[in-house]
């Protein structure tokens, strides 16, 4: 796009980046994932995985996650078609590489819903693009309640989740930007004004030095 001598602001773009959402499991981030990534005024592409887990009652094979056999995971995995890849609670995830490139090769933006693993996959490999989020509960008790609630976990599992959330709640100093969620709303709102900011950012945007120097072009 060409800059016109008294510099058009129509001409300023964006670079598109990976916004990536981490939690504990039942802190919320794939509820605030899918609410962000279904309103259409962001236009987010949403990043689905892979997984070798079993898919929960209220899942949509495609649209939830990619489930997958551990064979065909393996296979994916050692063509290197995986941009990020982690066990978790005894199954395996992934994030297939080729969608994420053609999304950002077009300068849109994608949100991802990763732990912590992958998230330093991501960024040893995409850090200038990258932005991280990490979705913390009000409380352990609320946790346990969440996970209770949601009736998709037998307690053995439950138990199992509760465990690792001390350990992964103490990777949230790895994260650009925290979030607790004790109000769905209000975390909502929060992750709304991260996209603004980053959106915003000087670096991310391109056209900018030629709108700037065809504003100091222009005659007082």
């Amino acid at each position: 796009m060409q800059v016109s001598s008294t510099g058009s602001a129509t001409a300023i773009g964006r670079r598109g980046f990976i916004l990536i959402l981490s939690s504990p499991s039942g802190a919320g981030k794939t509820t605030l994932t899918r609410a962000v990534a279904g309103d259409p005024k962001w236009g987010l592409d949403l990043s689905i995985s892979v997984t070798t887990r079993q898919r929960r009652p209220s899942e949509i094979d495609g649209k939830h996650y990619q489930f997958i056999d551990r064979e065909a995971f393996d296979a994916l995995r050692s063509a290197d078609n995986l941009l990020e890849w982690a066990e978790v609670h005894g199954n395996f995830y992934g994030t297939p590489r080729k969608p994420v490139e053609r999304v950002l090769g077009a300068g849109r933006d994608m949100i991802f819903d990763i732990d912590y693993q992958g998230t330093r996959q991501v960024r040893a490999k995409l850090a200038d693009d990258v932005v991280t989020v990490f979705i913390l509960p009000p409380s352990l008790a609320e946790l346990r309640h969440r996970l209770e609630r949601r009736a998709e976990d037998s307690p053995d599992t439950i138990e199992k989740r509760l465990a690792n959330a001390r350990m992964e709640i103490q990777r949230w100093s790895e994260y650009d930007y925290v979030i607790v969620n004790d109000d769905l709303d209000d975390a909502f709102r929060s992750l709304e004004g991260i996209l603004i900011a980053e959106r915003l950012k000087r670096d991310r945007r391109t056209g900018l030095t030629p709108f700037v120097e065809g504003l100091l072009a222009e005659p007082d």
